[in-house]
């Protein structure tokens, strides 16, 4: 790709719970909270991407982006519809920059709102259709298994998984975006409910509703915006799974795979990192994505935040936002919140949370398992 691809506005409903809102109204605001801040008008707009996850299942809804755009007075354009797991932001976000990057769009704005407070939600897993969920695995018992594999493998230690939720939730603390910011302790982790052995309550993210919006421009138009063109969107890699992959629960091959090609595609490694935000819907999620991102050497995620290299202030700060586990995870906004709060470091307007002299970033999204692997990845490199 040889055109440069720029953020130029963001926009966020906070994530928690918001009753009397409905999807489309969530992604209205977010939306033009996005074009206020990027000063440019919405009939600007040449392209329009909208992420959900669980509308179509829950609400019987289809075409929403239509919806969402139409609140806006955007009509007549095109608009993508976009599903893809927990990846469904950061997949959205993949289209419109490949669209900018070859000059079909100067403009797009990518918009995800989830609504998952809703009592008729149930279990999130990988489908009916899918032999292992009709056997029990769902989502919380797949993560559990890959957690219990990592402790049997690496010696990896409970408290050391405990300590990634006690992490999270200290940079949430410093994040008003944040759904839970009251501080916790290891030892509050591990006494929790169990909810599939070993991971606890506290170690599994909580449902949200919420929105955000992203505002992407091509180089002419981030030149005419001069200061307000926010930071670079250099590479966007989506992957999906090798399925017959018959390695270890406690490795993520398509982690490795995606994060390489994101590396290869940007020019440099993980060493090069200043701040990452990453999909951590359960706290062993955190810690194999250390090892898959090439944070840390395989095996080593346990000792990785344990000597706190993931805080805020060490080697290499993750999920400054306080991440799914603590900010919330309204699973089509979710990948587009992850690169909002990059930017924010980028620019220098994370407040209190911000990562000093922050130039590189990375977002990581993960969507769907399936056998030992995964059926969406995305890696996401933005710089300043």
């Amino acid at each position: 790709m040889s055109a440069a691809v720029h953020v130029a506005g963001y926009g966020m409903v906070p994530f928690g719970r918001h009753a009397n809102r409905s999807v489309v109204s969530l992604g209205a605001e977010a939306a033009r909270l996005a074009l206020k801040n990027s000063g440019l008008a919405p009939s600007r707009v040449s392209l329009g991407v909208f992420a959900n996850a669980l509308a179509a299942r829950l609400f019987g809804a289809s075409t929403l982006g239509q919806n969402v755009f139409a609140a806006l007075g955007l009509q007549g354009m095109a608009v993508l519809n976009v599903e893809n797991a927990c990846t469904s932001g950061s997949s959205a976000l993949h289209v419109a920059w490949l669209a900018v990057c070859s000059g079909q769009a100067d403009v797009a704005l990518v918009v995800g709102a989830e609504k998952m407070c809703v009592p008729q939600l149930g279990l999130i897993n990988s489908g009916d259709t899918e032999m292992e969920t009709l056997l029990g695995l769902v989502t919380p018992a797949g993560f559990a298994l890959r957690a219990a594999r990592h402790i049997h493998e690496h010696g990896t230690r409970r408290e050391d998984l405990c300590a990634i939720a006690v992490k999270n939730r200290a940079h949430a603390a410093l994040n008003p975006a944040a759904m839970f910011r009251a501080p916790i302790t290891v030892e509050e982790v591990l006494a929790a409910p169990m909810i599939a052995d070993p991971l606890t309550r506290l170690q599994c993210c909580p449902v949200a509703d919420g929105a955000a919006a992203l505002v992407l421009v091509s180089d002419s138009v981030a030149r005419s915006l001069g200061a307000r063109a926010r930071a670079r969107m250099d590479v966007s890699v989506l992957a999906s799974g090798h399925y017959d992959n018959t390695d270890s629960l406690a490795v993520w091959e398509t982690d490795r795979r995606t994060a390489g090609l994101a590396y290869e595609q940007a020019g440099l490694g993980p060493d090069d990192l200043d701040v990452v935000e990453c999909h951590d819907a359960f706290t062993i999620a955190e810690l194999l994505h250390y090892e898959g991102l090439g944070l840390c050497p395989p095996g080593e995620g346990g000792a990785f935040v344990a000597a706190g290299h993931s805080r805020l202030g060490g080697r290499i700060p993750v999920n400054p936002s306080g991440g799914l586990l603590s900010r919330g995870h309204p699973v089509g906004a979710t990948g587009i919140a992850q690169v909002i709060e990059i930017v924010e470091h980028l620019t220098d307007v994370a407040d209190t949370r911000q990562v000093e002299g922050a130039r590189v970033g990375l977002a990581h999204c993960m969507g769907g398992d399936k056998g030992t692997d995964t059926k969406s990845c995305s890696v996401i490199v933005l710089s300043r």
